[in-house]
C-alpha cells in the first residue's frame, strides 16, 4: 500500500505499534542491557524513524487537537538517520524510558477518540 492511501487512523496505529514495539524489546532492559546490544538498539532506531516518517504524514488539523510536541518526533527521527555512529545511546535509552509511554498514551487516546468519529 502506498502510503499517501493510509488514513489518519492507520498511520497513528503505524505509530503505536513502532511504539509498543520499542517498549517490548527494552522491556526489563536496564541501560547497560541497551548499551551492550547493537541489535537491540539498531532494532529500537529502526522504529524511532518508523516513527518520525510515519508522523510527517499525520494532517497537521489533526495532531493540532492534541497537545504534543510533535516535532520532538520528527526531530528524534532526523537525528537518528543523519547522525549515523555518533547517535548517543543514553539518550535513546532516556527517550525509551522517559517519554516515550506518554508519546504512545496520547497515540493510543487519540486512536481512542479519533476512531468513533
Amino acid at each position: 500500500m502506498d502510503k499517501d492511501e493510509l488514513s489518519d487512523i492507520e498511520r497513528l496505529r503505524h505509530l503505536s505499534k513502532a511504539a509498543d514495539l520499542i517498549l517490548t524489546f527494552c522491556e526489563g532492559k536496564s541501560e547497560a542491557d541497551f548499551l551492550d546490544d547493537q541489535m537491540l538498539s539498531s532494532s529500537v532506531l529502526y522504529q524511532f524513524i518508523i516513527i518520525g516518517e510515519t508522523i510527517r504524514y499525520v494532517s497537521p488539523e489533526l495532531l493540532g487537537k492534541y497537545r504534543y510536541p510533535w516535532h520532538l518526533p520528527r526531530s528524534f527521527r532526523n537525528y537518528v538517520a543523519h547522525e549515523y555512529f555518533g547517535i548517543n545511546l543514553i539518550q535513546v535509552y532516556k527517550t525509551i524510558t522517559g517519554l516515550l509511554p506518554g508519546f504512545k498514551a496520547v497515540i493510543d487516546q487519540m486512536i481512542e477518540k479519533e476512531s468513533k468519529h
